[in-house]
């Protein structure tokens, strides 16, 4: 697809000088103690009296709640406990199996864990809580594994041939823990989902004076503007402060920019890219690409994967004038973008 309407599409970045005026620097995803990576700690939840959570039998909340525990006896933020419930559910469905499949016939236990050393006697991976644990230090021992995609996360640990084979299991890990743990996650850095940021136009100053700096240090209205007030949406940052603004992304003090230079952000970052279009991707376009700007390129957002590989795409500024620095949709074929710029911690929706 070629569309006119991504002329106008590029945004240029706000001058500097806005930057310093509007807001300090927020770091996303620093290494804080207890769980502050993903909503604040559970407590370490009663085997008595559970939780009663709907689908789910009664040796299979006693699983989860042994593995939340094993995860506040660890200081493990809650984010690495659901990450943790979500292997066991990916794994074994919150039971303790004492078989293996194919791919692994000696593994056992809630995580499935091999019979070579690493984790511990037969006894150790039968045993919930140790199981837990043991796959819980491995999961610290993988650099950066909260700035991660959960089911990247995991795959480091595990090893598996699909590093997307846990993804189903993250927003049911979140519900379990959030449900067995009394605590609430929504705001908070890092468990937010995509697909789940947001409804339509809802920019919150929609109604801006265009080629003024928005909130986000971008112009209002821009395709960058709503690019990365998605991008905030799935870190859990609705409100200010923000979790990333355009003077704040890139750990090398450079602006995320103009479109052109977004990706060159993600690398710089250290943020996932690819082929292929996921539900709360950003969608780069080199300059000239699909119809984007020849200078700056444009951004917009994928809001749904088709069967046949299309998306459906959401942005601002994709249309000629009249309909400039407005809300779009339109349906793409996926290899009409240069790349998609995915958000670590988010789980892929197709």
């Amino acid at each position: 697809m070629k569309s006119k309407g991504m002329l106008l599409g590029a945004a240029l970045a706000v001058p500097s000088l806005f930057f310093g005026l509007l807001f300090s620097i927020v770091v996303l995803f620093q290494s804080t103690p207890a769980a502050a990576g993903c909503g604040p700690g559970a407590s370490t939840v009663a085997a008595s009296g559970l939780a009663k959570v709907s689908g789910y039998s009664t040796e299979q909340l006693t699983n989860a709640t042994a593995i939340i525990n094993a995860g506040k006896s660890l200081n493990l933020p809650l984010k690495g406990q659901m990450v943790s419930v979500m292997v066991a559910l990916g794994e074994s469905g919150l039971k303790v199996l004492d078989y293996g499949d194919g791919a692994g016939p000696d593994s056992r236990g809630l995580f499935q864990q091999r019979d070579n050393g690493a984790w511990g006697s037969f006894a150790d991976r039968m045993d919930p809580a140790r199981s837990a644990g043991n796959f819980m230090k491995a999961l610290q021992r993988v650099a950066g594994w909260e700035q991660l995609e959960p089911t990247i996360a995991a795959n480091r640990v595990q090893r598996n041939a699909d590093p997307y084979h846990y993804q189903r299991y993250w927003q049911p890990a979140m519900d379990l823990v959030t449900a067995l743990a009394h605590v609430k996650v929504s705001g908070t850095r890092g468990c937010a989902l995509p697909g789940r940021s947001g409804v339509g136009d809802d920019l919150p100053w929609a109604n801006a004076a265009i080629y003024q700096p928005s909130a986000l240090g971008m112009f209002n209205r821009e395709c960058v503007d709503f690019a990365l007030w998605r991008v905030n949406q799935q870190l859990g940052g609705t409100a200010a402060p923000y979790r990333i603004l355009n003077s704040t992304f890139r750990p090398d003090g450079v602006n995320l920019g103009s479109a052109l230079s977004w990706r060159d952000g993600w690398n710089a970052r250290g943020w996932p890219t690819g082929p292929t279009p996921r539900v709360g991707a950003v969608v780069w376009y080199a300059p000239g690409a699909g119809g984007a700007d020849p200078t700056y390129g444009h951004v917009a957002v994928v809001k749904a994967v088709n069967a046949d590989g299309s998306y459906l795409e959401e942005g601002y500024n994709g249309n000629p004038a009249p309909e400039d620095h407005r809300y779009y949709t339109r349906t793409v074929n996926n290899d009409v973008p240069s790349a998609f710029l995915y958000v670590p911690g988010s789980e892929e929706k197709k």
